[in-house]
């Protein structure tokens, strides 16, 4: 749980504390630190809690979920608005012991007892998107920097355009790095990838795993379907047999698919919600759906 401390004055309070000298108290609720979104026509944020049951919300007028995905080159999104009369920041409660949907119904629930609702039309909300792609080849993007210089987008071993860290078939032999025992024992340490031909190059970055002088990706002696895995002459596949160095050249290159997270945050600052005034507030982390998804690509046959 993300813990909320709102200051609230002693004067709004005077029924359960009495001071002469303005003194503040301090009220606790708690959040989880994550938040949900929905909205075509501007976007509602919005937690929910039970015993109490209490919500945060916060409208965004001129926003859809489609905008915080409009990532620039750094893969970053970042977005300031202004709270105000059509940008509201909401804290309610309800009488209701066990709340229903609250929020983007087409008719609101006539099971909803709202008991105290104060709305801030003052202050500043910031959103910022992060987003983090992968290939999702087993190996943790931090160890697919071969060079050591801290820069993964200029480790490409087989120069087909796509870094390590996205590439899944690091070294353009048509068989997956995944299925090629970068890590064996699946403890983080590649000392132990597999290495057929034993040249001291693992074979998720050897292009002839079995150092036979034909190219993995060009041993498809059964079937040309850009799989090499699949092509058995003698018991075990032709690319991983140094006895079988009959050569197919390949046409195509496997199609990637380079998964996509996007991971959203928001803070509410300066608001002010009547009896209830914060100077920053962490909102915390979007769930929703649409923040996981995947893009595709294919290298060049003429890298």
């Amino acid at each position: 749980m993300r813990k909320l401390f709102f200051v609230i004055s002693s004067f709004a309070l005077l029924s359960l504390y009495t001071c002469d000298d303005g003194d503040i108290i301090n009220v606790e609720f708690e959040f989880d630190n994550t938040f949900q979104a929905c909205g075509t026509n501007g976007l509602v944020f919005y937690k929910t809690k039970e015993d109490p049951s209490e919500s945060l919300s916060i409208i965004i007028s001129s926003l859809e979920i489609a905008d915080l995905l409009e990532v620039g080159e750094d893969n970053i999104y970042e977005g300031e608005f202004t709270l105000s009369s059509t940008n509201t920041f909401n804290y309610r409660t309800y009488s209701n012991t066990s709340l229903p949907s609250l929020f983007c119904n087409d008719v609101p629930s006539s099971e909803i007892n709202i008991t105290k609702d104060l709305v801030s039309t003052s202050g500043n909300v910031y959103i910022k998107t992060v987003l983090t792609e992968d290939d999702n080849d087993g190996i943790e993007a931090a160890l697919e920097d071969i060079n050591g210089n801290g820069n993964l987008d200029d480790d490409d071993t087989d120069g087909d355009g796509i870094p390590n860290y996205l590439d899944a078939d690091d070294d353009g032999d048509n068989v997956l790095t995944k299925d090629e025992d970068p890590d064996q024992n699946g403890d983080g340490d590649l000392s132990d990838a597999l290495d057929t031909d034993g040249d001291g190059i693992p074979d998720y970055l050897d292009p002839d795993d079995d150092g036979d002088g034909v190219l993995t990706r060009d041993e498809e002696n059964q079937s040309e379907d850009n799989n090499p895995a699949n092509d058995i002459s003698i018991l075990i596949a032709d690319y991983l047999n140094p006895q079988v160095s009959t050569k197919v050249p390949a046409k195509a290159y496997r199609e990637h698919t380079i998964i996509q997270t996007y991971v959203v945050t928001l803070t509410v600052s300066n608001f002010n919600l009547e009896v209830i005034s914060f100077d920053t507030f962490d909102f915390g982390v979007l769930e929703d759906s649409a923040l996981s998804t995947s893009r595709k690509v294919t290298p060049d046959p003429n890298f």
